[in-house]
Formats: C-alpha cells, structure tokens, sequence
C-alpha cells in the first residue's frame, strides 16, 4: 500500500497538479489582400497599360524631336533672306549680281552678303533636274544669301526698292511663307501628340474599368461580407486602388522603359550610319536625334500619369458599384 500510494504522490500528482498547456496556436498569417495580387486579368492589365504608354511615350519623343528641330530650322531661315536675280536679254548678269551685292552690303542691318556662283547656283537643281546636266543654257537665276543681323532688322522695303531701281529681274525673299509653314507643322505636330496622348488615356481609362468589373464581380461575395460587417467603402475602395496603382506603375514603367531604349537607340542609329543619306535625311528632319533629359524626364511623367488615372479610374468605378450595395 505504502508503494502504491508513494506512486500516486510521486510523477502521477505532479502531473496531475500540473497546470493544463493552453492549445498550440499557428502564428496569425498577414491579411490577405482584398484583391489577388496575381491574375491573368492583372496580367492583361498591365500588357495593355505598357503598350498604351509605350506608344505615348514615342508620341511624345517624336513631337518634341520635330518641334526642336522647327525651332532650329526657323532660327536659321529667319536670320537669313535671299536675293534672286534672273537672266535677262541685254543685260550683264555678273554685273547685276555684283550691284546686288554693293547695295545690300550698304543696306543697314545686313551682316553678311555671299553670292553664289553660276556652277553654286546650279548644283541647286540637282535634286530635282539631276546631276550630269549642261544647264549653261537655261536661264539659271543667280542666288545672292544675306545674313541679317540679329539685333537690327533690316529695311525691305527700302532694299526692294533700291534694287529694283537699278537691277531688272530681281527679287527678295525674307523666307516669312517658310516660317509660316514651319509653325503650322509644329502646331500640327503638337495636336497630334495631344490627341493620340487623349486617345491613349482614354483607353486606358476603358480598360481599367473592364478590369476594375470584372474584379468586383469575381471578388463580390467577399467585398460583401465586408460591406455587410461595416467595413466603410473608402477602405474597399482604397484596396482597389492600391492594387490597380500598382499594375498601372508596372505596365507604365515596362512601356516608358522601352520606349527609352527605343529613342536613345535612335541616337545611336544616327552614330552608326553618319555620313550616309539616311542619316542626312533623318538628321535634317529631326537634328540630333535626341530628346534630352527634358524628353526623359515627359516619359517619366507620362508613367506616372498612366498609372495615377489606372488607380483614380478604380477608385471611382469601385464607389459607384459599392452604391448599388445595399
């Protein structure tokens, strides 16, 4: 008896007085998001957001490559204008050319007077006569360039008038239809890039929505709950936002970053083939070829911008289908 009950106060007691061990419990997981962070919805998503701006961003590198290139090339037309001067029968051409010349050197505000010679004055028709041509005798007129001065505008009226008093066949041109036409294609240039800018956000507006739907409508019994617990709409909202923020930074980011590379590789296409027609032909169409840190740093913006209208878009589609809950 004794061992017996020595047993009971011995390990059997203790474990008996032994405090009962609360139930093992996991370690509490992190909330889960409201909406899945990865699905193939999401995943188109951010595809059409890239593209969208991908194609943006080369809108925007192309207005600001033809607009720089339209204020170089007004710069240039406008500090020059041009005298022409015809052949006319019983008349010394090189002897007009030259009393064109003395009278626009004592014109007031011209810097510069440089005549082109017959053989200059010819290569100009090359491009559209060819080059191998006799054009001694066609009546080629003779081209007198003056360069004016920046801080003084000279007289034209008065240049006009002087050397039609004295010279038959001649005429001036400041170059003014030129720059006319140069500010039209600019501003043409300019409502282009807005517009397909405009269409773009547009689409992706479009696009989020569909998105930000078909989200609800998958994830509808559980925004209801938490419509229904008392969660405020602001909260629901904000996690759609949060989500449709993101894959607008994502998609936005893939589409600049490619665009970049696209625009600086132009800048390289233009190393590779210096000296060529191609390159002449882009370089006098579009300059250097580069947008600059300015054009960088619109690309930059216009991700941002895609991704702030992805994220303001679901907000609001997310509101006006939370209204309809009762």
């Amino acid at each position: 008896m004794s061992t017996s009950s020595g047993m009971i106060d011995g390990p059997l007691s203790d474990n008996m007085m032994a405090p009962a061990q609360p139930p093992r419990r996991d370690r509490p997981r992190a909330n889960a998001p409201v909406v899945p962070r990865d699905s193939i919805a999401g995943r188109a998503l951010i595809v059409v957001v890239a593209i969208m701006t991908f194609l943006a961003s080369l809108t925007t590198g192309a207005v600001m490559l033809v607009l720089a290139s339209a204020a170089e090339w007004q710069s240039d037309v406008a500090r020059e204008m041009t005298i022409q001067i015809r052949p006319t029968t019983g008349r010394d051409l090189e002897a007009d050319v030259q009393q064109a010349v003395e009278i626009a050197r004592q014109t007031p505000g011209i810097a510069d007077v440089r005549p082109y010679t017959a053989q200059e004055s010819a290569r100009l028709l090359e491009p559209w006569l060819g080059s191998g041509l006799a054009l001694d005798a066609l009546p080629v007129p003779r081209i007198i360039v003056l360069r004016v001065d920046p801080g003084r505008r000279p007289d034209l009226a008065a240049l006009r008038a002087a050397l039609n008093a004295k010279i038959a066949g001649v005429t001036v041109d400041d170059h003014r239809g030129w720059v006319d036409r140069m500010r039209a294609m600019a501003s043409t240039a300019i409502a282009g890039g807005v517009g397909i800018l405009a269409l773009v956000l547009i689409a992706t507006v479009l696009s989020v929505t569909f998105a930000t739907r078909g989200a609800m409508a998958t994830n509808r019994p559980i925004v209801e709950v938490l419509h229904f617990i008392g969660a405020r709409d602001s909260f629901i909202a904000t996690e759609f936002q949060r989500h449709f923020l993101r894959l607008g930074l994502i998609g936005g980011a893939l589409g600049g970053v490619a665009a970049m590379i696209v625009l600086a590789f132009a800048g390289v296409f233009r190393d590779v083939f210096l000296g060529t027609a191609a390159e002449e032909q882009a370089s006098a169409l579009l300059g250097t070829l580069s947008i600059g840190l300015t054009g960088y740093a619109a690309v930059v913006g216009q991700i941002v911008l895609v991704a702030a209208v992805t994220a303001l878009t679901s907000r609001q589609v997310v509101s006006q289908t939370l209204a309809t809950i009762e």
